[in-house]
């Protein structure tokens, strides 16, 4: 599937005063999406048609991402982009969901189920989590290992790195985090850097790369959001990420009860991408 053929898939949510790209295909069980930083729902592309066959898939670029608006001076935050899915959620009388996520879309599925533990213990109505499954992510701020352009962008120069950034050093950072023999294509490279770039990205790399303090700050929230609840949870995780790899899933194996995880060997931070059909087939047997 092409770039352009998965454009042609979405249409436009409003959020405020802002357009967020968003895909719903599909009939059955509700699997939702979530992408991670810095590309876009997008990455979903190489398992959506196996996933639609047998349920309804929704998925969205999130606000800053993608195909969807990248206002300049917007104050981003995981909290504001989980506040962004519940309300697409409500326009489409959507009130129970699966949830695949990846990276930054990791940290937002926290907050989610953390909302989602407050309405148990509080008995109040709201949108069903049924499961959910990560992919690499920073889901705990002690074992994530950010790239160095990671943490220069948090820096106070991160918005004149962000600037200068561009597709040459877009693909020498992604080849660090793939596995060595699952190495993204130049053309992957291309598109992802358009997804990007694309309205303006690159100016706003420096405030959305915030999540990575907002981990910190929330880090018991939603920590304990994955340790507390009752739904199945499952992880899997390409252990040869440099970033979220073979040290978070042993974190997660020591501070999650029962915890339920799949160890890619030879994958790193994309196994979505990666390794598709492998995430497909732990990811059904997970659900089914």
């Amino acid at each position: 599937m092409t770039l352009s053929e998965w454009k042609s898939k979405g249409s436009y949510f409003k959020y405020g005063s802002h357009q967020i790209f968003t895909i719903d295909e599909g009939q059955g069980a509700i699997i939702l999406l979530i992408h991670g930083f810095p590309t876009a729902s997008w990455d979903w592309w190489k398992m959506w048609d196996q996933l639609n066959s047998t349920y309804r898939i929704l998925t969205l670029d999130m606000l800053g991402f993608g195909f969807s608006d990248k206002p300049r001076g917007y104050d981003y935050s995981i909290l504001d982009q989980a506040n962004l899915i519940e309300q697409l959620l409500l326009s489409k009388q959507i009130d129970r969901v699966k949830i695949l996520s990846h990276d930054y879309g990791d940290t937002v599925a926290q907050e989610l189920l953390a909302r989602f533990n407050e309405r148990q213990i509080s008995k109040k109505n709201g949108l069903i989590i049924e499961s959910i499954c990560f992919l690499n992510g920073g889901l705990f701020p002690e074992t994530h290992q950010p790239l160095v352009i990671q943490k220069i962008l948090m820096s106070p120069i991160g918005s004149i790195v962000g600037r200068l950034f561009n597709r040459k050093k877009l693909g020498q950072n992604f080849k660090k985090i793939f596995g060595s023999n699952t190495q993204p294509s130049e053309k992957e490279l291309d598109d992802f850097w358009y997804l990007i770039s694309n309205n303006g990205g690159k100016y706003i790399f420096h405030r959305l790369i915030r999540y990575m303090q907002e981990r910190k700050d929330h880090r018991e929230r939603w920590v304990s959001a994955i340790q507390k609840t009752s739904i199945p949870i499952r992880l899997i995780n390409g252990v040869y990420d440099p970033i979220s790899g073979q040290k978070m899933a042993d974190r997660y194996k020591e501070i999650i009860p029962n915890p339920d995880v799949i160890e890619l060997k030879n994958i790193g931070h994309f196994p979505l991408i990666e390794a598709p059909n492998l995430v497909l087939k732990y990811y059904l047997e997970f659900i089914e």
